[in-house]
């Protein structure tokens, strides 16, 4: 599954999935652009991954949540690489509390950030995809938005809308050999699931058929597949990666 000679875009891209992602893609020939909002942090981490793959990783600084900041990150990746042909949305958020005590502003932010965030991306980067008859767009999901969870309203919410923007767009595109999925990660340990209380992780693990926890990189492998010609006849799907949770 080589992705030698492709230019892709990471939304999110300086830790967690998100840094795997970049990683992995880097790993198997694809030139970067890592997007996130903390550019000083993100400069480190591109010269990093940069160095460990011999590929040119971009770090640039953009609010997904600003369709200007969006449309500037997509002009960026067209100046340095030529051409687009990977888009993977992962920048997410959580707010998370049960919904009598979450305020309009926890809403509001998961809701922007994890779901306008993907369809500003996606709208900035379809054109030219479009133009040159091909594109992956992989938007990174969570089984939060295929089962709901307690206190993750807002979350869950956001995560669901992303399947439906990614069945939806799948539909709008694939005449021009563009392919959109989803992944849909189970329990990862990130800098997003560190705050959650002791009693849900423990519950999440019970759930999980497996038995542990997943790796970042194991859902870059997903996102690698999507990404790659081995997937060019797979579109508008929802890969769940995670343990066995949703097993049905």
């Amino acid at each position: 599954m080589g992705l030698n000679g492709k230019k892709a875009i990471v939304t999110g891209g300086r830790r967690g999935i998100g840094r795997a992602i970049v990683e992995i893609l880097a790993q198997r020939g694809a030139d970067v652009l890592m997007a996130d909002r903390n550019l000083e942090e993100c400069m480190v981490v591109a010269e990093e991954i940069s160095l460990a793959t011999g590929q040119r990783i971009i770090p640039a600084s953009v609010d997904v949540t600003d369709a200007a900041q969006t449309r500037s990150m997509i002009d960026l990746a067209q100046k340095e690489f030529g051409r687009i042909d990977i888009l993977v949305n992962n920048a997410g958020v959580t707010r998370d509390t049960l919904i009598m005590r979450m305020e309009e502003e926890d809403w509001d932010v998961v809701i922007d950030t994890n779901l306008k965030g993907v369809f500003n991306c996606s709208k900035a980067v379809i054109r030219s995809m479009m133009k040159q008859r091909f594109g992956r767009i992989i938007n990174i999901s969570s089984v939060s938005g295929l089962a709901g969870q307690v206190g993750q309203t807002n979350y869950s919410a956001s995560k669901a809308g992303v399947i439906g923007f990614t069945k939806a767009l799948a539909r709008e595109v694939a005449s021009r050999q563009i392919t959109v999925n989803a992944v849909a990660p189970g329990f990862v340990p990130t800098a997003l699931t560190n705050d959650l209380p002791e009693e849900l992780k423990e519950a999440m693990m019970k759930l999980t058929p497996l038995g542990r926890w997943g790796k970042p990189e194991e859902i870059a492998y997903a996102v690698a597949f999507f990404a790659s010609d081995e997937a060019a006849y797979i579109t508008g799907q929802v890969l769940s990666v995670d343990g066995g949770m949703m097993m049905m």
